[in-house]
């Protein structure tokens, strides 16, 4: 069967990232999830609230190293990657509000942020949930015979999965153009990954269902970008799926409502000695990239943002109740 001719390729990101651009992203992601966690502490924001302080570098690093076009498909602690996409921060926080305004109508909530024309494909609430779908995304751009790429982040959690092994193997015997993002954080929920794992090496799983995987420093932003940039280009050549564990830490609990007792404080305060934040403001100052002056007024804006995107979404109204059946199903055409 013949294929559909490729569309005209995506300009690639340069193999060197901007650092400047990069930390601007951690700085907002970092911000944009402290005042959620104010918003819940004030009862503007409900259910669950899954925060990425801590992790900014893996999504900051991985989403500019990709094509503007490749999907990214994530899950439930994705608000990094969204903001990361250039999603519209007010737009995710009125979603994270349950309002009209939010990239999902105020449907979806924190945990199902979605943007087709950003090609951000969601993010998903079933743990490993989302992956047959990322296989299902590169399935569709290796029939049409493009180079675009789907990017899944998953967590540690999701490994013992059902859905984590067959999708790996659907991968690898398909050879979906697929670019596997594991967040090792090392915990799923309050349950140390050491405790349910035989193989705490995520990365070796992969490794097992003949798919190339490697482990990198996720508190490194752009360790990640040389990482992810590198591999997805070798996704892009044909040679088929590929893991990538990202070792990293949350500084938060799991959720807002997580009292973190399974936690010691002296190892979460070992992990804030690597905040990738200032790992790069380090590495920039002593390379004369920054100074005080410039990293307050990156901070302002930051802040600057996010506090206008609570503004937008305490200001925008929630869904009416008349669509409440809306999206449901799908209008026949010929009704």
């Amino acid at each position: 069967m013949a294929r559909m001719t490729e569309t005209p390729p995506a300009a690639r990101p340069p193999s060197q990232p901007d650092r400047r651009s990069l930390l601007r992203t951690m700085l907002l992601i970092r911000r944009f999830e402290e005042k959620a966690a104010e918003m819940y502490a004030k009862g503007k924001i409900h259910g669950f609230l899954h925060l990425y302080i801590g992790q900014e570098a893996v999504a900051t690093g991985a989403v500019a190293a990709a094509r503007p076009d490749d999907y990214i498909v994530s899950h439930y602690r994705e608000h990094g990657h969204a903001l990361a996409r250039g999603l519209d921060p007010g737009a995710v926080m009125a979603e994270l509000f349950g309002r009209s305004g939010g990239v999902s109508g105020g449907r979806g909530g924190a945990m199902h942020l979605f943007d087709a024309s950003k090609s951000f494909m969601g993010g998903y609430a079933i743990v490993a949930g989302h992956m047959p779908l990322a296989c299902g995304l590169g399935l569709a751009e290796q029939y049409k015979g493009t180079q675009r790429i789907a990017l899944n982040f998953i967590g540690d959690g999701a490994v013992n999965e059902g859905e984590f092994h067959e999708s790996l193997n659907l991968a690898a015997v398909w050879k979906l153009p697929v670019l596997f993002i594991c967040e090792n954080n090392f915990y799923g929920m309050g349950t140390d990954v050491r405790r349910v794992s035989a193989v705490i090496e995520v990365y070796k799983r992969a490794e097992a269902y003949g798919i190339h995987a490697e482990q990198v420093d996720g508190m490194d932003v752009e360790a990640m970008y040389e990482a992810t940039h590198r591999l997805a280009e070798r996704v892009r050549r044909g040679e088929g799926p590929v893991f990538l564990e990202a070792i990293c830490y949350r500084f938060r609990g799991h959720s807002m409502s997580d009292p973190e007792f399974y936690r010691h404080k002296d190892e979460v305060q070992r992990w804030r000695v690597l905040d990738p934040i200032e790992q790069l403001r380090a590495r920039m100052f002593d390379a004369g990239e920054l100074d005080d002056a410039r990293f307050a007024e990156l901070q302002h804006e930051a802040d600057a943002i996010a506090g206008e995107a609570v503004r937008f979404a305490d200001a925008s109204p929630p869904p009416e109740i008349s669509t409440l059946h809306d999206f449901v199903y799908k209008e026949r055409s010929d009704a």
